[in-house]
């Protein structure tokens, strides 16, 4: 739904998995083959894939303030069975978490909550608080206080339902 840019780094393959639901109709990107290799997926994976992206969107819920959306694996626990390995640059020094098997989502996706909490951006990456909406943004707010995927769109219906049910 967002019409943001996508978020930095890594946080976009999170961003980009989340939002493969359409929560308001049910389409899910994963069910088709293009869908599915945009993730490097075969329809094995799909259980993992999607227990993998309703985790995550929890966790964006979270980061927003908000409940989980339903009864989720804790993402901490998901991540935990996530191979990962330092790798050092051998011109710079700068050492950085990497997927110990680059192949499986669920390394790469440990990788990238990984280089997004070394950058202070993990938690700048939410879910839209609109219950049929659930969309994955990255918060570019100042303040990083931002509700809505799209003030034009969720965040505009939020306040007209909050002015229609002032009575006015």
């Amino acid at each position: 739904m967002s019409e943001k840019s996508p978020a930095p780094g890594g946080l976009a393959l999170i961003e980009s998995l989340v939002n493969t639901l359409d929560v308001e109709t049910g389409a899910d990107s994963l069910d088709t083959p293009d869908g599915r290799t945009a993730f490097g997926l075969t329809e094995d994976d799909l259980p993992g894939a999607r227990e993998l992206r309703e985790s995550l969107r929890a966790a964006l819920l979270a980061h927003a303030g908000h409940p989980a959306h339903r009864e989720v694996t804790p993402l901490g626990d998901l991540l935990a069975r996530a191979p990962l390995h330092v790798t050092v640059d051998e011109r710079d020094g700068s050492a950085a978490l990497a997927p110990a098997d680059g192949r499986t989502l669920l390394s790469r996706v440990a990788a990238a909550v990984a280089e997004a909490l070394v950058a202070g951006t993990w938690t700048r990456l939410k879910a839209c608080e609109a219950a049929d909406c659930l969309w994955a943004y990255y918060d570019r707010s100042p303040a990083g206080r931002g509700r809505w995927c799209s003030m034009q769109v969720c965040g505009a219906r939020a306040k007209m339902r909050r002015y229609r049910a002032k009575g006015a």
